[in-house]
């Protein structure tokens, strides 16, 4: 899928890119697939914000895609859809039973084509499989961490994992952020790689295209006043903080350790830092 480009008529349009859309069927979501989304604009249920620039922008609904496929389906994709809560393009399949679901679409996915699920199915593009069934060195999406959950990982548009090795009742996966994991073989995992790949070349280009998207300005703490910012105030002239950054509440920031994580990670073979590390 290309990316739109656009003349510079006004200076928000100077260097505004957009998607061409061209891969979407049907601009029409199935009515029994969808449900009201809340706009909560960043609040929790007292009210209180905790989410900080966000509020605002289009409705929209939400769609009520299923990670948790039952094995020994035969699906065909009917239309690909757009998806305004999510990266990826949806797609909508019909199982053999005739019921309607949206999965995923893949780079693969066309208006036609027959998917399916288990064990049983063909090493193909799009079609859902045990990682024990699953050949080393394959590209893999949707993956789940848990056996019978339901996808949990890799499912951001153009996303894909590779499937580096199978040992005892694990399997070793590298994930995009370069971080090495165990799961266990009987968890599934979609064969191929999430579509809508040229979504991260895409350019806002206005601020009032990022308000009809829900986000909120950032306002810099220095141009704020001392009682708003730590790094407020002062006689106008001075740009910096000449103190170690904070955020609005004062709790140190850039580097300073706020997470005290007691999981276990004897899964992580690789961590993500150390993949981005130089040797």
């Amino acid at each position: 899928m290309p990316v739109k480009a656009y003349n510079p008529t006004t200076p928000a349009r100077r260097g505004m890119t957009s998607q061409d859309l061209s891969d979407i069927t049907t601009r029409k979501p199935l009515k029994s697939l969808i449900k009201a989304k809340k706009q909560n604009a960043g609040r929790n249920n007292q009210g209180r914000i905790t989410v900080r620039h966000r509020g605002g922008g289009v409705r929209r609904h939400y769609r009520l895609v299923n990670h948790n496929l039952p094995s020994g389906l035969t699906l065909t994709v009917e239309e690909i859809e757009y998806d305004p809560n999510r990266s990826a393009r949806i797609a909508r399949v019909k199982d053999q039973y005739n019921l309607y679901h949206y999965v995923l679409a893949d780079t693969s996915m066309v208006k036609g084509k027959t998917i399916q699920t288990g064990e049983e199915a063909p090493i193909e593009a799009s079609n859902r499989l045990p990682l024990s069934a699953i050949p080393v060195g394959t590209m893999i999406y949707a993956i789940e961490l848990t056996a019978g959950k339901g996808a949990q990982m890799v499912r951001a548009a153009g996303a894909k994992a590779q499937l580096m090795a199978k040992e005892g009742n694990y399997a070793t996966i590298k994930l995009p952020s370069g971080e090495v994991r165990k799961v266990r073989l009987e968890a599934t995992a979609a064969i191929g790689t999430v579509g809508n790949v040229q979504h991260q070349n895409v350019k806002i280009g206005s601020a009032g295209r990022r308000r009809r998207k829900g986000i909120r300005p950032t306002v810099r703490g220095v141009v704020m006043n001392a009682a708003d910012h730590p790094h407020g105030g002062g006689d106008g002239g001075r740009h910096g903080t000449g103190k170690a950054p904070r955020t609005p509440w004062g709790q140190l920031t850039l580097g300073y350790r706020t997470r005290r994580r007691k999981g276990s990670n004897k899964l992580i073979v690789r961590t993500r830092h150390d993949a981005k590390r130089k040797r």
